[in-house]
Order: structure tokens, then C-alpha cells, then sequence
């Protein structure tokens, strides 16, 4: 995880920047990044793994504007585990593609993050891929979920009060469904 400095996000790219390139900054959590020839399947396009990869990256610095880092983790013996994600992917990305991620906290309690995140093209404002995320507190330790220190709570609740403007997402809490299957298992 990187420092983060003042007027940066956690990828170390300046707030300013990102406004230029459109993207509305406040209250969000931004991270940008490039698509890496390893990154490419035999489809000749990013494979599946990487997008939550390039969403994975994306939270350990979003973990680290809210205060957990790296010497957090170390001192308080404390992290955070993802225990559900569900992805969708809208388009694709090719290799050297710039790409950036904004997230936002839907709800939080007081050992809990419910996040989404919307990938995007550099240039364009239609959605590559999102990710919906249920992310843990947890004590390294003992390895049991626990409760957020005050801190922490404080920085998720500033940052909250920035995301007011968001709505929910579209596709936060999606089913997988077929519409018309011609087979499909019992679900009674």
C-alpha cells in the first residue's frame, strides 16, 4: 500500500488531474491504472481474473484514504477480508488501455464495508466492468471478524458525508438470472 499525501488519491495521482480528465472527484475514491500485457487471455482482451485484480488494487489504496495501511495493519494487527464480490463485465479492455476505477461506500456498520465500483475507460464515461463488494474487519490474530477502531469510523463516516449525492447503483444487489431458461434447477 502506498502513503497517501494530501491532495492525492491513494494511487499517488493528483485530485486536480483527475477533474481535468472529467471526473468528478469529491467524495470518491479514484484509482487509475493500465492494462498490462499479462493481463491478456488468448481472446486477445483482459481475462476475467485481472478485472477484479484491477478492482482488488483499487480498494488497498481506497483501504489506505480511510486509514488502513500498511503500518495500520502491521501495528494493529487488524486488516480487512472480502467475503463476497459480484462482478459484471460491460465491455472490453485491450492491453496498454488506461482505465480508472471510482468507488463508493454504499453502507458500512460497525465491522462491515459494502462497496461498489465502476470501471471506465480513460476517455469514456461508459461502464467497462463493475464490482459490488462486502469487505470484514478483521482481527489478524484471532482471526475473527471485529469491530472498527473510532479512527476509522470517523474517516468512513467523513467520507460518507461526500458520497450524499451518489444513488444507488444500477447494478448493486443484481440477481444472475436467465429470463427464459430451458433448463433451470429447482429452487423450491
Amino acid at each position: 500500500m502506498s502513503k497517501v499525501e494530501k491532495g492525492y488519491t491513494g494511487y499517488g495521482l493528483p485530485l486536480e488531474e483527475l477533474s481535468q480528465e472529467g471526473v468528478d472527484c469529491e467524495g470518491l475514491f479514484i484509482y487509475k491504472g493500465d492494462v498490462l500485457p499479462e493481463w491478456i487471455d488468448m481472446n486477445g482482451h483482459m481475462n476475467v481474473a485481472y478485472y477484479v485484480r484491477a478492482f482488488d488494487l483499487a480498494i488497498d489504496k481506497h483501504w489506505a484514504e480511510i486509514g488502513v495501511t500498511q503500518e495500520y495493519i502491521e501495528k494493529q494487527q487488524c486488516s480487512t477480508f472480502s467475503v463476497e464480490c459480484h462482478i459484471t463485465y460491460q465491455n472490453e479492455m485491450k492491453v496498454k488501455e488506461k482505465y480508472y476505477i471510482v468507488s463508493q461506500i454504499l453502507a458500512y456498520d460497525e465491522k462491515r464495508i459494502h462497496l461498489f465500483q465502476n470501471m471506465f475507460k480513460k476517455d469514456d464515461k461508459d461502464i467497462v466492468a463493475t464490482a459490488e463488494w462486502m469487505n470484514l474487519h478483521v482481527n489478524l490474530e484471532t482471526r475473527k471478524v471485529s469491530p472498527w477502531p473510532p479512527d476509522i469510523l470517523i474517516s468512513l463516516q467523513d467520507k460518507v458525508k461526500l458520497q450524499e449525492r451518489m444513488s444507488w447503483p444500477d447494478e448493486a444487489g443484481k440477481k444472475m438470472s436467465i429470463k427464459q431458461p430451458i433448463y433451470q434447477i429447482n429452487t423450491d
